[in-house]
């Protein structure tokens, strides 16, 4: 069974900075896109980044120049740098592995939580 564990989030002041990181288990991460996914409370799970087996990368319109996706496949991770913080990016941050056609086929764990102060 594959299961990814997100860690590194916290709490940051706008403008600052912060990288999430998550391991997989039971999977090699180079076989996978991998995806972010965020939820802020009271509010649906959103796509923020995608990465495909074979490099590309996807980022939504709000975090794109601010976030920047990569993957270790050495070490099996997957990262998100976050740059350039705001409010709007307080939320859980969640890691999954994708199908073929994109969709997130893992376990959404307990995330990660990110919170972004004035």
């Amino acid at each position: 069974q594959v299961q990814l564990g997100a860690f590194g989030g916290g709490s940051v002041q706008a403008a600052g900075s912060l990288k999430l990181s998550c391991v997989l288990f039971g999977a090699v991460v180079s076989d996978y896109g991998m995806a972010w996914y965020r939820q802020a409370v009271d509010q649906e799970r959103e796509l923020v980044s995608t990465i495909s087996r074979d490099g590309v990368t996807t980022y939504s319109d709000s975090v794109k120049g601010r976030f920047t996706i990569s993957r270790d496949n050495a070490k099996n991770m997957l990262f998100l740098q976050m740059n350039n913080l705001k409010l709007e990016d307080t939320a859980a941050y969640y890691c999954a592995a994708l199908t073929r056609s994109g969709t997130p086929f893992t376990d959404w764990g307990q995330g990660t939580q990110v919170t972004v102060s004035s």
